[in-house]
């Protein structure tokens, strides 16, 4: 049988720049690639577990219009873009503070959910909705 897994997957962000800390520092995410080209940004974050995959975080205009991308970047300034994005760790509790102490906007402290995963919320310097659960 033919085997398919995930490259990578986007995330818009108005801020590369402050979007970084936040993937970096804050989940543990690997810088594997820093792209500029043409006015805009592409940066790919790594997974140490995961090899292979990667998060790529650009400005909203990055390969759209400038009409698709200030509407897509209306909605995620909001907090109604895509997602929410959701992440698993082996330690919520060290990740949750983590992120707290750098600054990100918390929506959910760590709970025990009705239908199973121990989780956490937040929102990334762009307004992008974070979930992470416990693995």
């Amino acid at each position: 049988m033919t085997t398919i897994s995930l490259a990578y997957s986007p995330i818009t962000v108005d801020d590369v720049d402050a979007a970084i800390p936040f993937y970096r520092d804050g989940l543990g995410l690997e810088v594997v690639n820093d792209v500029a080209y043409d006015g805009h940004r592409w940066v790919s974050f790594g997974f140490p577990s995961q090899a292979g995959l990667s998060l790529v975080v650009s400005d909203p205009t990055a390969g759209r219009s400038p009409e698709d991308g200030d509407a897509l970047h209306r909605l995620v300034a909001k907090g109604s873009g895509p997602g929410p994005y959701v992440f698993t760790t082996d330690d919520l509790d060290a990740t949750f503070e983590r992120l707290r102490a750098s600054g990100a906007e918390v929506l959910q402290e760590p709970i025990a959910q009705d239908w199973g995963p121990r989780d956490a919320a937040f929102r990334d310097p762009a307004g992008n909705h974070i979930r992470i659960n416990q693995a």
